[in-house]
């Protein structure tokens, strides 16, 4: 069976669609390709954030559940987000940017010897930035061309996820024996592991913490990390080997941008592991990625109802 090729996207929930679009848009510089809905919660919007083109391992989305209340950040958590850029010199513009906008961050640090900027967003969701300077693995992502950051500053696409757990060795049997990811690095209370072809955008860190609360999910948290493979065929090979080892599932799930598959973890965190197409472009043309309110075919009838349920929000990109 293939190895899993590295992150695919990064769902999360926030409290403000139209606060996060303009965080992410006019602040982070990632294009929005697609404003659509929770398919299985037609109330809901679904906001997918990514490179230029919508590229698989690009894309952080998030969920605007009516009335859902803080999370907390704690034990058996996504605590963190992580997104490339292509330098340490970026990370020196993106900190000197954060200070202008008033954006809460930390210091530049180094981790597993790569330079990082950790920040956060206004509902307190945890994000750090990773220069992919002296990195090789998969390939980055094409900077958005109409965004509001220079080319050679511009995010990339995602780095590392950070699993914020209690019991690590049960942690990393699962990492290991389920998923294939091998082992890289220590330093102090974390562990970095790594897939496919590796880099920073392929990698996973656990990290340890016995003494917080349990998270509880809510805006300002992670809702789940998912995992990219080639083509279904392969996506049909996890469903076998999470009914091998036990692990329950949802089974195959057409998402139309992608295929997915579902699990929950024993500690509680959900993986999801999707197919890199067909993508973003299936129902609308590069040019407008993302302005208006896209369904997918099995949502279209719903239209009239669904449009009626949401409110507008204007994702037409004006350059400030």
């Amino acid at each position: 069976m293939k190895q899993l090729k590295g992150i695919h996207h990064v769902t999360a929930i926030t409290s403000d669609a139209e606060k996060i679009y303009e965080f992410f848009t006019h602040i982070l510089g990632l294009r929005l390709v697609k404003k659509t809905v929770n398919q299985d919660d037609i109330h809901t919007y679904h906001l997918f954030f990514a490179d230029d083109i919508g590229s698989a391992g690009t894309d952080m989305t998030f969920f605007d559940f009516p009335g859902i209340s803080k999370g907390r950040h704690g034990r058996n958590e996504i605590q963190r987000t992580y997104f490339r850029v292509q330098s340490d010199a970026a990370l020196l513009y993106w900190k000197q940017r954060f200070e202008t906008y008033h954006v809460e961050h930390e210091d530049i640090v180094k981790q597993f010897g790569v330079n990082v900027l950790p920040f956060e967003d206004f509902d307190g969701q945890l994000y750090a930035l990773i220069s992919d300077e002296g990195q090789t693995g998969v390939a980055p992502g094409t900077p958005w061309k109409d965004g509001p950051i220079e080319q050679q500053m511009a995010i990339v696409g995602l780095g590392p996820v950070v699993l914020n757990v209690s019991q690590v060795d049960h942690m990393e049997e699962i990492l290991k024996q389920v998923y294939e990811m091998n082992l890289i690095q220590k330093e102090d209370h974390m562990s970095l592991f790594e897939m496919g072809e590796g880099g920073n955008g392929a990698r996973v860190i656990i990290q340890k913490n016995e003494d917080e609360l349990g998270a509880i999910n809510g805006y300002g948290t992670v809702h789940h990390v998912a995992f990219r493979v080639d083509n279904t065929e392969q996506l049909y090979e996890w469903i076998n080997r999470y009914n091998e080892v036990g692990l329950p599932n949802s089974g195959y799930v057409d998402r139309f941008y992608f295929k997915s598959l579902y699990a929950r973890i024993p500690n509680g965190i959900l993986f999801e592991i999707a197919t890199d197409g067909p993508g973003f472009m299936e129902d609308e043309p590069y040019e407008t990625l993302g302005e208006t309110l896209s369904l997918p075919p099995k949502l279209e009838p719903n239209r009239q109802l669904i449009e009626s349920e949401v409110r507008h929000i204007d994702t037409i990109y004006k350059k400030k």
